[in-house]
Protein backbone atom coordinates (compact mmCIF):
# COMPACT_ATOMS: atom_id res chain seq x y z
CA UNK A 1 0.00 0.00 0.00
CA UNK A 2 1.08 3.91 -0.68
CA UNK A 3 2.30 5.17 2.60
CA UNK A 4 2.60 8.46 4.28
CA UNK A 5 5.51 9.37 3.06
CA UNK A 6 4.91 8.68 -0.61
CA UNK A 7 1.26 10.38 -0.50
CA UNK A 8 2.62 13.61 1.16
CA UNK A 9 4.83 13.67 -2.08
CA UNK A 10 2.33 13.20 -4.23
CA UNK A 11 0.49 16.14 -2.44
CA UNK A 12 3.35 18.50 -2.53
CA UNK A 13 3.59 17.41 -6.36
CA UNK A 14 0.08 18.31 -7.29
CA UNK A 15 -0.02 21.62 -5.52
CA UNK A 16 3.07 22.98 -7.23
CA UNK A 17 1.33 22.15 -10.32
CA UNK A 18 -2.18 23.54 -9.49
CA UNK A 19 0.53 26.79 -8.43
CA UNK A 20 2.03 27.21 -12.13
CA UNK A 21 -1.10 26.01 -13.71
CA UNK A 22 -3.91 27.13 -11.62
CA UNK A 23 -6.62 26.43 -13.81
CA UNK A 24 -5.87 22.88 -14.70
CA UNK A 25 -8.75 20.82 -13.44
CA UNK A 26 -6.92 17.53 -13.70
CA UNK A 27 -4.48 19.03 -11.03
CA UNK A 28 -7.26 19.17 -8.52
CA UNK A 29 -8.87 16.27 -9.18
CA UNK A 30 -5.64 14.25 -8.64
CA UNK A 31 -5.05 16.44 -5.71
CA UNK A 32 -8.23 15.53 -4.21
CA UNK A 33 -8.15 12.27 -4.79
CA UNK A 34 -4.59 11.95 -2.98
CA UNK A 35 -6.30 14.31 -0.15
CA UNK A 36 -8.77 11.49 0.35
CA UNK A 37 -6.46 9.28 0.49
CA UNK A 38 -4.52 11.19 3.39
CA UNK A 39 -8.11 11.08 5.47
CA UNK A 40 -8.53 14.88 4.40
CA UNK A 41 -12.37 14.36 3.70
CA UNK A 42 -13.09 17.91 3.35
CA UNK A 43 -10.30 19.37 1.46
CA UNK A 44 -10.80 16.45 -1.10
CA UNK A 45 -14.44 18.16 -1.62
CA UNK A 46 -12.86 21.33 -1.85
CA UNK A 47 -10.58 20.16 -4.43
CA UNK A 48 -13.17 18.61 -6.64
CA UNK A 49 -15.42 21.33 -6.44
CA UNK A 50 -12.86 23.79 -7.72
CA UNK A 51 -12.20 21.35 -10.70
CA UNK A 52 -15.95 21.17 -11.65
CA UNK A 53 -15.71 24.83 -11.89
CA UNK A 54 -12.73 25.17 -13.70
CA UNK A 55 -14.72 22.15 -16.31
CA UNK A 56 -18.50 22.26 -15.94
CA UNK A 57 -18.50 19.17 -18.04
CA UNK A 58 -16.56 17.05 -15.23
CA UNK A 59 -19.89 16.65 -13.32
CA UNK A 60 -21.02 13.40 -14.35
CA UNK A 61 -17.44 12.03 -13.77
CA UNK A 62 -16.21 13.33 -10.34
CA UNK A 63 -17.30 9.82 -8.64
CA UNK A 64 -14.26 10.56 -6.23
CA UNK A 65 -16.35 13.65 -4.77
CA UNK A 66 -19.06 11.05 -4.63
CA UNK A 67 -17.53 9.32 -1.75
CA UNK A 68 -16.09 11.92 -0.03
CA UNK A 69 -19.69 13.07 0.09
CA UNK A 70 -20.33 9.53 1.87
CA UNK A 71 -17.47 10.21 4.64
CA UNK A 72 -18.25 13.51 5.03
CA UNK A 73 -21.55 12.64 6.30
CA UNK A 74 -23.15 14.18 3.26
CA UNK A 75 -25.45 11.58 2.19
CA UNK A 76 -27.93 13.85 0.03
CA UNK A 77 -25.06 15.35 -2.23
CA UNK A 78 -23.44 12.27 -2.59
CA UNK A 79 -26.40 10.09 -3.60
CA UNK A 80 -27.37 12.82 -5.96
CA UNK A 81 -23.86 12.42 -7.45
CA UNK A 82 -23.82 9.14 -8.43
CA UNK A 83 -27.21 9.51 -9.85
CA UNK A 84 -25.45 11.95 -12.41
CA UNK A 85 -22.36 9.49 -12.56
CA UNK A 86 -24.99 7.03 -13.72
CA UNK A 87 -26.18 8.99 -16.91
CA UNK A 88 -22.82 8.46 -18.35
CA UNK A 89 -22.21 4.96 -17.09
CA UNK A 90 -25.17 3.07 -16.68
CA UNK A 91 -23.71 -0.16 -16.29
CA UNK A 92 -21.69 0.44 -12.96
CA UNK A 93 -22.50 -1.85 -10.17
CA UNK A 94 -20.32 0.19 -7.40
CA UNK A 95 -21.88 3.53 -7.95
CA UNK A 96 -26.11 2.13 -8.03
CA UNK A 97 -24.23 0.86 -4.86
CA UNK A 98 -22.68 3.97 -3.23
CA UNK A 99 -26.10 5.74 -4.24
CA UNK A 100 -27.48 2.89 -2.17
CA UNK A 101 -25.63 3.41 1.06
CA UNK A 102 -26.09 7.21 0.71
CA UNK A 103 -29.52 6.75 0.91
CA UNK A 104 -29.71 3.65 3.06
CA UNK A 105 -27.43 6.24 5.84
CA UNK A 106 -30.26 9.28 4.92
CA UNK A 107 -33.82 7.55 4.80
CA UNK A 108 -33.07 3.61 5.60
CA UNK A 109 -32.30 0.84 4.10
CA UNK A 110 -35.98 -0.11 2.74
CA UNK A 111 -35.81 3.24 0.67
CA UNK A 112 -32.46 2.64 -0.25
CA UNK A 113 -33.59 -0.91 -1.83
CA UNK A 114 -36.88 -0.15 -2.74
CA UNK A 115 -34.68 2.95 -5.67
CA UNK A 116 -32.12 0.42 -6.25
CA UNK A 117 -31.66 1.49 -9.94
CA UNK A 118 -31.40 -2.11 -12.38
CA UNK A 119 -27.99 -2.12 -13.52
CA UNK A 120 -27.21 -4.88 -16.20
CA UNK A 121 -23.69 -6.25 -18.23
CA UNK A 122 -21.19 -5.58 -15.40
CA UNK A 123 -18.36 -8.47 -16.44
CA UNK A 124 -17.40 -8.65 -12.96
CA UNK A 125 -19.18 -11.74 -11.42
CA UNK A 126 -18.24 -10.26 -7.83
CA UNK A 127 -20.04 -7.13 -8.87
CA UNK A 128 -22.87 -9.34 -10.08
CA UNK A 129 -23.05 -10.78 -6.76
CA UNK A 130 -22.82 -7.72 -5.03
CA UNK A 131 -25.76 -5.96 -7.17
CA UNK A 132 -27.67 -9.24 -6.22
CA UNK A 133 -26.67 -8.69 -2.25
CA UNK A 134 -27.74 -5.34 -2.25
CA UNK A 135 -30.97 -5.96 -3.98
CA UNK A 136 -31.85 -8.43 -2.01
CA UNK A 137 -31.55 -11.76 -3.76
CA UNK A 138 -28.61 -13.19 -2.13
CA UNK A 139 -26.35 -13.62 1.23
CA UNK A 140 -23.38 -12.02 2.27
CA UNK A 141 -21.77 -15.40 2.15
CA UNK A 142 -22.57 -16.11 -1.71
CA UNK A 143 -20.99 -12.84 -2.04
CA UNK A 144 -17.84 -13.91 -0.61
CA UNK A 145 -17.50 -17.18 -2.13
CA UNK A 146 -17.93 -15.45 -5.32
CA UNK A 147 -15.32 -13.21 -4.72
CA UNK A 148 -12.85 -15.76 -3.08
CA UNK A 149 -13.41 -17.60 -6.72
CA UNK A 150 -11.85 -14.79 -8.21
CA UNK A 151 -8.65 -14.34 -6.27
CA UNK A 152 -7.03 -11.37 -4.16
CA UNK A 153 -9.15 -8.77 -6.35
CA UNK A 154 -12.37 -10.41 -5.79
CA UNK A 155 -11.77 -11.76 -2.40
CA UNK A 156 -11.01 -7.38 -1.36
CA UNK A 157 -14.46 -6.33 -3.59
CA UNK A 158 -16.55 -9.01 -1.33
CA UNK A 159 -15.12 -7.96 1.92
CA UNK A 160 -15.40 -4.36 1.04
CA UNK A 161 -18.81 -3.98 -0.25
CA UNK A 162 -20.37 -6.97 2.39
CA UNK A 163 -18.48 -4.60 5.40
CA UNK A 164 -20.34 -1.38 3.30
CA UNK A 165 -23.55 -3.66 3.47
CA UNK A 166 -23.49 -4.15 6.94
CA UNK A 167 -22.68 -0.62 7.84
CA UNK A 168 -25.74 0.58 6.54
CA UNK A 169 -27.77 -2.47 8.44
CA UNK A 170 -26.01 -0.89 11.52
CA UNK A 171 -24.32 -4.31 12.22
CA UNK A 172 -20.66 -2.60 13.33
CA UNK A 173 -19.05 -5.85 14.68
CA UNK A 174 -19.42 -7.47 10.85
CA UNK A 175 -19.11 -4.28 8.98
CA UNK A 176 -15.70 -3.85 10.87
CA UNK A 177 -14.78 -7.59 10.23
CA UNK A 178 -15.33 -7.32 6.68
CA UNK A 179 -13.40 -3.89 6.41
CA UNK A 180 -10.46 -5.14 8.08
CA UNK A 181 -10.63 -8.01 6.24
CA UNK A 182 -10.72 -6.10 2.64
CA UNK A 183 -7.84 -3.79 3.95
CA UNK A 184 -5.44 -7.23 5.15
CA UNK A 185 -6.06 -8.23 1.53
CA UNK A 186 -5.21 -4.91 0.50
CA UNK A 187 -2.11 -4.62 2.01
CA UNK A 188 -0.77 -8.05 1.37
CA UNK A 189 -2.12 -9.45 -2.40
CA UNK A 190 -4.08 -7.04 -4.24
CA UNK A 191 -2.42 -3.35 -6.15
CA UNK A 192 -1.76 -0.86 -3.66
CA UNK A 193 -2.93 1.60 -6.91
CA UNK A 194 -6.54 0.84 -6.59
CA UNK A 195 -8.72 3.73 -5.54
CA UNK A 196 -10.84 1.51 -3.56
CA UNK A 197 -7.89 0.07 -1.42
CA UNK A 198 -7.14 3.30 0.00
CA UNK A 199 -10.90 3.70 0.31
CA UNK A 200 -10.70 0.88 2.77
CA UNK A 201 -7.90 1.85 4.60
CA UNK A 202 -9.75 5.48 4.81
CA UNK A 203 -12.83 4.20 6.14
CA UNK A 204 -10.99 1.79 8.86
CA UNK A 205 -9.08 4.81 10.08
CA UNK A 206 -11.68 7.29 10.11
CA UNK A 207 -14.01 4.77 11.71
CA UNK A 208 -11.08 4.11 14.29
CA UNK A 209 -11.20 -0.02 13.60
CA UNK A 210 -7.64 -0.21 13.82
CA UNK A 211 -6.42 -2.23 16.61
Amino acid sequence: MVNAQQLDREHQYWTQIIQSNPSSPKAYVQRGMVRFKQGEIALSIQDFDRAEQLNPRLTPYLWQRGLSYYYADRFAEGAQQFEIDLTVNAHDVEETVWRYLCMARQQGIATAQASLLVVRNDPRRVMRAVYDLYAGVATPEQVIASGTQEGSRGAFYSHLYVGLYYEAAVSEPLARFHITRAVAIAQTDYRADDYMCALAVVHQKLRKWVD
